[in-house]
């Protein structure tokens, strides 16, 4: 059964060049791309109007942006190699900076991908020699805690994506080699080493309930696997290009996808089948992310190389 969705609402030139990356909270969506700001838009309006610009963000731009799944804390990683911290004020809904990741190892190229746990605590990091580095973002000198080594003296593949269980029990990482690395953060060592794509690795995500790992990249499939003995179980496939950007809804019953190709596809978990694909543009796909659920339709938000945010609702019967 396939699964419809409308074109609600579209914020066009919402930054000045490429959309790199999207994260959502209860209330909003942040956005940030080749320009310096990163803009806050309110999901709880229908118009999706700006509440908050954050300009000089970034000097030279930003590539990451991830929010804890609490809302309240986000972190954004810029081409200069800086890594910032913001809180939510949940007086104003307006954020604030709250601080840096600094220190001799932080510099450009050192830090790429970026994930929050659940509470906000802790940031992980790739970094492109294949490390993985895992921050306290709460203690005021932000140290670093863990780091994960995934090739022998530094020789590992450009970390390309990074997620955090919503558990906090495992740390997964996705390699420009195709290698794919779930981490136990409790023992501080590799669980496993997943086979079944032989491409850069652009997106990996963990299923709300802890139990499944997405994987995407230049193969143009999404590859699922089993987190109870590391089994790859299937591939999502339909992309004509790289897949870009992955986000499981909050039941895990869907992925959404996004690709090089310009279209956001749709897939239903259980039947292993695509459910619904849109494209509004022939550009490049850089984010797209679910919209937290608040007793509406579903929705989801687009965002890449045409500059537009682009939100979508689940067309209901009646």
């Amino acid at each position: 059964m396939s699964k419809q969705y409308l074109t609600t609402h579209t914020v066009d030139n919402a930054h000045i060049t490429d959309i790199f990356a999207l994260a959502s909270t209860p209330k909003a969506l942040l956005s940030a791309g080749g320009s310096s700001a990163i803009h806050v838009h309110d999901t709880t309006d229908p118009a999706f109007p700006l509440k908050q610009s954050i300009s000089n963000a970034h000097k030279l731009g930003c590539h990451h942006l991830c929010t804890s799944r609490n809302g309240r804390y986000a972190a954004s990683a810029g081409f200069g190699g800086e890594v910032k911290i913001w809180a939510l004020n949940p007086d104003t809904g307006e954020w604030s900076n709250t601080g840096e990741i600094t220190g001799a190892s932080v510099q450009a190229g050192e830090v790429w991908a970026l994930a929050l746990s659940e509470d906000g605590g802790y940031l992980a990091s790739t970094t492109n020699d294949g490390r993985i580095n895992v921050w306290d973002v709460v203690d005021e000198g932000k140290p670093k805690i863990r780091e994960y080594e995934t090739g022998s003296s530094g020789s590992g593949s450009f970390g390309m994506c990074v997620d955090l269980s919503r558990d906090g029990k495992f740390t997964a990482s996705g390699h420009q080699n195709g290698a794919i690395y779930i981490f136990d953060n409790d023992t501080g060592r590799i669980l496993y080493s997943l086979s079944g794509l032989a491409k850069p690795v652009r997106a990996v995500a963990f299923s709300p309930g802890n139990t499944r790992l997405a994987a995407a990249g230049d193969a143009g499939i999404i590859a699922l696997y089993d987190m109870k003995h590391g089994e790859h179980i299937g591939n999502l496939t339909g992309h004509s290009s790289w897949i870009t950007t992955i986000d499981w809804s909050d039941t895990g019953e869907y992925l959404l996808s996004g690709s090089m190709d310009g279209k956001v596809k749709v897939w239903s978990v259980e039947r292993s089948d695509c459910v619904a694909t849109h494209s509004e543009t022939d550009k490049a796909l850089w984010a797209v992310r679910w919209l937290p659920k608040t007793g509406r339709s579903e929705m989801f938000c687009t965002a890449g190389a045409n500059r537009s945010l682009t939100f979508y609702r689940e067309a209901t019967g009646g």
